[in-house]
């Protein structure tokens, strides 16, 4: 076996003969980037994800997951805590997560009530004991089995730390997690305690580079682009959404020019995580586990690809800020496979969901819910709304959103000039009715008979807002936007508190 289990026999010794514990295992598997309409089971048509496709047969898929920041650091902390950005105060530019807070998420306390826990993958931020630090640590001892990379890790095998005795036969890491995967089962089975399996794919984040074995999948095809791609379908958009990365990257990606070999590459390297889920798959049956095995799929957040006329992540639109969901729970036999869940779900519900699953009853801190009761009732919610937010990147395309069960409101509430141009922005507002526009191509605001909605969407803001400013951690700067963000006052009153690009001499290193 490649995987060297210090406590193999102290844990096989404490937990007593293999099945006295059936509580369900665990398998959590995120990608990096991805959108939900790279799969087949998202309805698109020119894609080849046989197994992830398959897993959505057997499972539920949920058409309306989001994650509440749509950039990766503050993604997977929120993800491990089912914690706002803004109660974990970590994000790139603001800082990493606190050790007490990392205490309350989802793998120390499975650890702590019996599992036997590994991960393998893009860790995306450190731990630090004061939100002072300059530098932090992975949480390698927090789990039985580490292979986790810090940083952005590599595609390249030998380039991970944990993963190089895999990097002769999978040079390219993408199957290496599978094969991880499968050595992690088999030893679970022999130490006899339910497990918890989290897998951290680097594809298909840039820079873009898929796995050689499978440079034929796609090979000359043409693909059908998405009937919102196209800058001219990206118009009615606030100009706040033109600052950062994403609007130039629809040209610098290859969206504009070159769309079929852009994005034929981007498919690829998610054809190579559904061959690894594939593989985990057939791992599972082999080893008589997956009657008892819940598999949980997403990713930390989507990408553009093109929609709209942008390329990457960060803004609050369905491309970037939606995700692809689906859970398969075996044990759940009244659940007939192929269903999908149109309620509201969101990363904060991943910690919640795994700790309901385990038994363990969720931490009051945690602003997620269990997604299986919405997984076996096409009727339950657990949301009437959710927050989207960014205080990333350029202070112009800093904004708060909120979602409802059918409406997107967006708030772009810096009011300022930007760097390219001498008169201010102005604060603007989107609504999109997402049931009805769910590619976001009609800006409701100032449409005759909207007026009831978009107070309601305000009142929403307001709400979430409040919640901010409650529960925001006094650090990291965080508190500062509780003020920026509130519409109701004047641009003269927050622009202070907009900080614009002035960090602390001691900001922490990402």
């Amino acid at each position: 076996m490649k995987i060297l289990l210090n406590t193999m026999l102290a844990a096989a010794v404490l937990s007593g003969a293999k099945g006295e514990d059936d509580r369900p295992n665990i398998i959590f598997l995120m990608t990096d980037d991805q959108d939900r309409y790279s799969l087949g089971c998202y309805g698109n048509p020119d894609v080849k994800t046989e197994n992830l496709d398959g897993l959505a047969d057997d499972g539920v898929v949920f058409e309306r997951y989001y994650t509440s920041t749509a950039i990766c650091m503050a993604s997977r902390a929120t993800t491990v805590t089912g914690m706002y950005e803004y109660k974990t105060g970590c994000n790139f530019d603001h800082g990493n997560l606190l050790k007490e807070k990392w205490q309350q998420s989802y793998p120390v306390l499975l650890r702590e009530a019996g599992y036997h826990t590994a991960f393998a993958g893009k860790v995306g931020f450190e731990i630090c004991d004061e939100p002072e630090a300059k530098r932090g640590s992975v949480p390698r001892k927090d789990f039985d089995v580490w292979a986790g990379t810090p940083g952005q890790s590599s595609y390249h095998t030998k380039s991970n730390e944990g993963m190089k005795e895999y990097a002769e036969e999978y040079p390219h890491s993408t199957l290496s997690y599978g094969a991880f995967a499968q050595d992690f089962i088999k030893d679970s089975v022999e130490v006899g305690k339910p497990f918890c399996l989290s897998i951290s794919f680097k594809a298909p984040h840039m820079p873009v580079m898929p796995d050689p074995r499978y440079d034929d999948v796609y090979k000359g095809q043409t693909f059908t682009k998405p009937a919102n791609f196209g800058r001219e379908n990206g118009k009615h958009f606030s100009e706040h959404a033109m600052y950062g990365r994403q609007y130039k990257r629809f040209k610098s990606m290859g969206y504009e020019a070159r769309y079929d070999a852009a994005i034929a590459r981007y498919y690829q390297q998610i054809y190579a995580v559904d061959q690894a889920v594939g593989m985990i798959r057939t791992t599972l049956e082999e080893q008589g586990v997956d009657d008892n095995t819940v598999i949980i799929f997403t990713s930390d957040h989507g990408f553009m690809c093109g929609a709209h006329g942008y390329g990457s992540k960060v803004l609050p639109y369905e491309e970037s800020s939606g995700a692809p969901m689906i859970i398969f729970d075996p044990r759940e036999k009244e659940v007939t496979g192929g269903q999908r869940r149109d309620a509201l779900a969101c990363n904060i519900d991943i910690a919640p969901t795994i700790l309901g699953l385990a038994g363990i009853e969720a931490p009051q801190n945690m602003d997620g819910k269990n997604m299986m009761n919405v997984y076996r009732d096409d009727e339950a919610t657990n949301h009437d709304s959710i927050a989207l937010i960014n205080v990333w990147g350029p202070t112009e395309m800093h904004a708060l959103s909120v979602l409802d069960e059918d409406y997107k409101y967006i708030c772009w509430a810096y009011a300022g000039t930007g760097p390219h141009r001498d008169t201010p922005l102005g604060v603007v507002e989107e609504l999109y009715h997402i049931t009805d526009d769910p590619i976001e191509m009609k800006n409701l605001v100032g449409q005759k008979g909207t007026e009831e909605v978009l107070e309601k969407m305000r009142t929403l803001y307001g709400k979430h807002l409040d919640h901010w400013k409650e529960e925001a951690v006094p650090f990291h700067r965080y508190p500062q936007y509780g003020v920026a963000f509130d519409r109701t006052l004047s641009w003269e009153k927050r622009a202070d508190h907009y900080l614009k690009t002035k960090w602390p001499e001691n900001r922490p290193p990402n």
